[in-house]
């Protein structure tokens, strides 16, 4: 799997596959980084959970979104901002909020993640990436 020197260069966002504001997020996010730092995968596939046990993520994870970079393993706000930071001016402005503290976020981030089927849908079908895409996808094939 990833080696920390290798996530630190490449970080990788374990997204829930299914859902609706999650895929969305995905594609958003292809858009806008533009040096193509970011890859994927399903948080319900072997890639990611191969990657969590290389990480040594333990404990409760969320099943929404998990970031893994050279720094550890981030989940919730945490992980939305530093996604962000990782995107440029005007993304990386986000930053800002790490100032709010932690649980406020945090309670923001479940808010959302508790309602998001309800509002954005389950999906049954996988997120396709374009040929020039797939390479960003660790998940693909399985």
């Amino acid at each position: 799997m990833s080696s920390p020197a290798e996530l630190a260069r490449s970080p990788v966002l374990l997204y829930d596959g299914s859902c609706g504001l999650c895929q969305g997020s995905v594609q958003w996010l292809l858009r806008r980084d533009r040096r193509g730092v970011l890859r994927f995968a399903a948080l319900q596939s072997k890639a990611a959970a191969g990657l969590l046990a290389a990480a040594g993520a333990t404990g409760p994870l969320p099943d929404s979104v998990v970031l893994l970079d050279g720094r550890g393993v981030h989940v919730k706000s945490a992980a939305a901002l530093a996604v962000a930071g990782r995107l440029g001016l005007p993304w990386a402005l986000a930053r800002v909020f790490w100032l709010v503290p932690r649980p406020l976020r945090d309670w923001v981030y479940d808010w959302v993640a508790k309602n998001r089927y309800r509002w954005f849908g389950k999906k049954t079908e996988c997120l396709l990436p374009t040929p020039a895409l797939r390479a960003r996808f660790l998940d693909l094939g399985e």
